[in-house]
C-alpha cells in the first residue's frame, strides 16, 4: 500500500447526514460539536483545514428535480442547505478557539465573506479553517466537485471523505453484500468504470486531471478525521501518485 506522510493542506468533505447524527434531518448539535473537537485536533498539529459540506440533511437538489421541480430551483435550494450546515460547523469550531471563516460560492455578505481563493489561502496559513460554503455556485454541480475544484483550486495536498456508516471502497454495498471485497487503494479510473460511490464521475474526473488523493473513511469512528489527514493507514486511497 501506498506510504503516505502527514498532508499539509486537506480538504474534508462532510455529508449533511453526518451532521444529523441518528436524527437523519436536520442538525445535531452534539454531533457537530464532536465533528468539531476532531477538525481542532488536526488544526494543532498544523495541518491547514478546508471544509466542504454537503446539505442532504435538509434538501437534495436532485430529489426536488425528479419530483417535477425546475432542476436549477431545486440546486439553488440545496446551496443555501450547505450555507446553514457551515454557519452550524463555524460556531460550533469557533467555540472551540478555532478562527473560522465560511466563503459561499453565493454572495450573502451579511453572513458570510464570498469565495476568493487567494484570501482563502491565506486564512489557511493563518491556521484559520475555511468552510466553502453554496457548492460551486452553479446548479447541476455537486458538492463532491466543489470539494475536488477548491481542493484543485487551493493546491489541497488531498481530499478527505467522511463516509457516514462505511469504512472505505467495497467492490458492492457491504449493507447488502456480505462478501463485498474492501479495496485498500484504487485507481482514479477503476472508480469511474466500476461506478463505485466514491465521488460522481465529475469530481473523480476532476481529481485524476490534477492528481488529488482521496482517502475515504469511515467519519462514526472517533480520531479518524486526524487519522486521515496524519496519513495513517485507514480507509481507501483513491489515486495518488504511482
Amino acid at each position: 500500500m501506498t506510504e503516505l506522510k502527514k498532508f499539509k493542506r486537506v480538504v474534508l468533505k462532510l455529508s449533511g447526514e453526518a451532521l444529523a447524527g441518528e436524527k437523519g434531518f436536520g442538525i445535531d448539535p452534539t454531533v457537530v460539536y464532536a465533528m468539531a473537537k476532531q477538525i481542532k485536533a488536526v488544526v494543532e498539529t498544523g495541518v491547514e483545514v478546508a471544509i466542504v459540506n454537503g446539505g442532504g440533511n435538509f434538501w437534495r437538489g436532485l430529489s426536488g428535480s425528479n419530483k417535477g421541480m425546475d432542476r436549477a430551483t431545486a440546486d439553488y435550494m440545496g446551496m443555501l442547505a450547505t450555507v446553514i450546515n457551515s454557519l452550524a460547523l463555524q460556531d460550533a469550531l469557533e467555540n472551540l478557539e478555532v478562527p473560522t471563516r465560511v466563503q459561499t460560492a453565493i454572495e450573502m455578505r451579511q453572513i458570510a465573506e464570498p469565495y476568493i481563493r487567494r484570501r482563502a489561502i491565506r486564512h489557511m496559513e493563518k491556521a484559520r479553517v475555511v468552510i466553502f460554503a453554496a457548492g460551486t455556485g452553479n446548479p447541476y454541480f455537486s458538492t463532491d466537485t466543489t470539494a475536488a475544484l477548491r481542493a484543485a483550486e487551493i493546491e489541497a495536498d488531498a481530499i478527505l471523505m467522511a463516509k457516514k456508516g462505511v469504512d472505505g471502497v467495497y467492490d458492492s454495498d457491504p449493507a447488502v453484500n456480505p462478501d463485498a471485497k474492501k479495496f485498500d487503494e484504487l485507481p482514479y479510473i477503476e472508480v469511474i468504470k466500476r461506478h463505485l460511490s466514491v465521488m460522481d464521475s465529475t469530481a473523480i474526473s476532476l481529481c485524476m486531471d490534477n492528481n488529488i488523493p482521496i482517502v475515504v473513511f469511515n467519519i462514526d469512528e472517533p480520531g479518524n478525521i486526524l487519522r486521515a489527514a496524519a496519513g495513517e493507514k485507514i480507509g481507501t486511497l483513491v489515486g495518488g501518485k504511482e
